[in-house]
């Protein structure tokens, strides 16, 4: 027997209903259906040999409930691909490293919030339904977490037998107060129950890249199989010609913009646009969405975060480009909520009518569950419960037809890669998908939404932030390689055009990072490059504000990092007070506390920086500020031990990131007989000797 996938089912689909569908719209005799067995939204279906394949074609899009199916066969068991086989291993590796942090996340309180009760059950954007949940006692406060708005949540009741949870995602989270939005509300037998709230995994979005996987490696004799061996190096990618750009798309662009968008045009499968820090790669892929666009093109726009897809949205909807952004209304910015699917769906016809029907039904059960002195007629419930049934079925039909209806008129569609549901978008296809930071994503991520597209476009830079591997096992092995900097590093000549004039920092704070990264290639624009602090409005003149780089090394001066009490974090009290010191002389010469941030690899420094700091200063990791950048930073290294260990700073992809968010000035706070055992911040402190950035903590003590 063959086996054959089918996945976007609605939930609780049976046998039967598999079983109806291979034989009706399959046109499959029933003697050639084997065994079907359901997980979830995915099935796997044997069937009899050499019909896998004509059978998936027929009912590849097929409509279940108010669902849309997407079917394909196997392929798997008869192509033996050592670079999948190894996919499919590390996603295995990183599915049990994130078990394994789940069931350590709560246990600790951070990751949780426990023995609440519900306030207020609402329904929000979406229709989804909304509890308001709050300690006990309404007055007290509610302990500080790790948790935030825009969270993945597992609802579950305490002291209950009942294994049941509720997925959702924090919208709200205040003082006394955590609002979480619930594709159902919690039902429970209980009196006035109480509730916890975990930080939940991730298990959706490795489901699709595991689906992604299979269905790649199935391709056989198309566009995905054509597509694969090219992104694989199997197969050179084709360039050609391209259509003349429209002036007012490229009117701002400098050149190596301008040949990157149309580069990326001329690419007849795939090409990578190389973005080092500031030098306008989300300018130039908007160039290359509006251009295709203009072309007649439908565009794909995908990133690995959400943080990531919303600068996308926000630069396209500021060049009055309409937009579908797909994901929780919860998990985008303020500014795109009006384009998420879930609010455009709201505003058509059809939703409306559909909401009009699920209020006739709900009055209809509501009578039918009134109490009467009298006996009502046999079958008088009965009949009431049916015809509220049939508006429902009725109203959820008409609210597929509104999502139908906007998805097909929409020429962007912007999800982040593991959002992309195919129950949801169906057999569409895209002539353009472009997907931003792809350095940050692994590589089965990046695979997802290939299968929908003609043509690929990879932005991002390989030399900041990899992605987020969990398991060290698998990160050791190369799951941290992306599928864009697997090219970089094959074919970069080819298929990739680098972005080299940057808009964000002075020529001093970029000159290292240029140097060590992007051969030396970065130029800083007129406008920044010998921009300061002490040019800007009520900033006065002093030795901070009068130059761009100042590091501070705080070697012999007992300075050293310690180990937070469970072990999971370093931080480093006494060089702490020296950022706060270095954060309150910024503030006294008139740098305003928006204008600065101060950035640590570790969570306890950032924690213990909080304490220090005044709220209205930004504190975070050096993750929390990829993408993003202030007109001052403020680096605290933490690291300081007598072995020369420095911990994550080997990374120095990420201290990449770091040393490229300011602006006008870069303060770094460290240990340099710590660091400079790795080679990298040997060569860094050299660096800043050489441009009379380099000072000893005695000078800040003798100050």
């Amino acid at each position: 027997m063959e086996k054959l996938f089918i996945d976007g089912l609605p939930r609780q689909t049976r046998n039967g209903a598999i079983f109806q569908l291979l034989v009706e719209q399959g046109r499959l005799a029933q003697q050639r259906i084997g065994r079907i067995d359901v997980q979830g939204t995915f099935a796997t279906v044997e069937v009899a040999d050499g019909w896998s394949g004509r059978v998936a074609r027929r009912i590849d899009g097929a409509q279940i409930g108010q669902r849309h199916i997407r079917a394909w066969r196997d392929a798997t068991e008869q192509i033996n691909d050592p670079h999948f086989d190894q996919m499919k291993r590390w996603l295995k590796l990183e599915a049990d490293a994130e078990q394994a942090q789940f069931e350590t996340d709560k246990r600790h309180s951070e990751n949780s919030l426990q023995r609440l009760v519900i306030k207020e059950e609402s329904i929000g954007l979406g229709g989804r339904s909304l509890v308001l949940l709050t300690p006990r006692n309404d007055q007290a406060d509610l302990p500080w977490t790790n948790l935030g708005v825009g969270s993945p949540v597992l609802l579950s009741e305490e002291g209950s037998d009942s294994k049941t949870s509720w997925r959702g995602v924090i919208t709200q989270l205040r003082t006394r107060q955590v609002e979480i939005a619930l594709t159902h509300l919690p039902e429970s037998t209980a009196d006035r129950p109480q509730y916890r709230v975990d930080l939940s995994s991730d298990a959706i979005g490795r489901q699709r890249m595991e689906r992604a996987l299979m269905r790649v490696i199935s391709a056989e004799s198309n566009r995905l199989a054509e597509l694969r061996d090219i992104l694989l190096g199997r197969a050179a990618p084709m360039f050609g010609s391209t259509m003349p750009i429209a002036s007012d798309i490229v009117a701002n662009l400098n050149n190596a913009q301008h040949a990157a968008v149309t580069h990326a045009l001329s690419a007849q499968d795939v090409a990578v646009i190389h973005g080092p820090p500031g030098t306008g790669k989300t300018t130039t892929l908007v160039a290359v969405i509006r251009a295709a666009l203009r072309q007649g093109d439908r565009v794909l726009a995908c990133a690995p975060s959400n943080l990531a897809v919303d600068n996308l949205c926000e630069s396209l909807l500021a060049v009055g480009e309409p937009i579908v952004r797909l994901g929780h209304p919860a998990r985008v910015t303020p500014q795109v909520q009006a384009h998420t699917l879930d609010a455009l769906v709201e505003q058509h016809s059809d939703f409306r009518l559909a909401r009009k029907l699920r209020r006739e039904a709900a009055a209809l059960l509501s009578e039918a569950g009134k109490f009467r002195r009298t006996r009502p007629e046999k079958g008088a419930k009965q009949a009431l419960r049916q015809e509220a049934d049939a508006l429902f079925d009725e109203a959820r039909q008409l609210e597929v037809n509104a999502v139908e209806r906007v998805l097909d008129a929409a020429t962007v569609v912007l999800a982040t890669l593991t959002g992309l549901d195919s129950a949801l978008i169906g057999q569409r296809q895209f002539d353009l998908c472009v997907i931003d930071e792809a350095g940050q994503s692994t590589e089965p991520a990046t695979w997802i939404p290939v299968p929908r597209s003609r043509r690929l476009v990879l932005a991002g830079d390989h030399q900041q932030l990899p992605p987020t591997i969990l398991s060290q096992q698998a990160e050791r092995e190369g799951f941290g390689i992306s599928l864009l900097e697997r090219m970089m590093l094959r074919d970069s000549a080819t298929v990739a055009r680098r972005l080299d004039e940057q808009y964000r920092m002075h020529r001093d704070i970029m000159a290292f990072s240029s140097a060590e990264f992007y051969d030396d290639t970065l130029i800083a624009h007129a406008a920044v490059a010998d921009h300061l602090l002490c040019d800007l409005d009520g900033v006065s003149a002093d030795v901070l504000t009068t130059t761009p780089v100042t590091f501070i090394d705080t070697a012999g001066a007992g300075y050293d990092e310690e180990e937070e009490p469970d072990g999971q974090s370093r931080l480093n009290p006494q060089e702490a007070e020296l950022v706060a010191r270095k954060v309150s002389d910024l503030l006294n010469a008139g740098v305003a506390p928006e204008q600065i941030g101060i950035i640590t690899p570790y969570s306890a420094q950032v924690r213990t920086l909080r304490m220090l700091l005044p709220e209205t200063l930004e504190v975070n990791s050096v993750d929390g500020f990829q993408g993003r950048e202030k007109e001052c930073i403020v680096i605290s290294l933490v690291r300081s031990n007598s072995k020369g260990d420095v911990g994550f700073l080997a990374e120095t992809r990420r201290m990449n990131v770091a040393l490229t968010r300011a602006r006008r000035k870069l303060i770094v706070i460290g240990d340099s007989a710590t660091v400079t055992a790795d080679p990298f911040y040997a060569r860094l402190i050299e660096h800043w000797e050489a441009i009379g950035a380099y000072h000893s903590v005695w000078e800040e003590w003798s100050a």
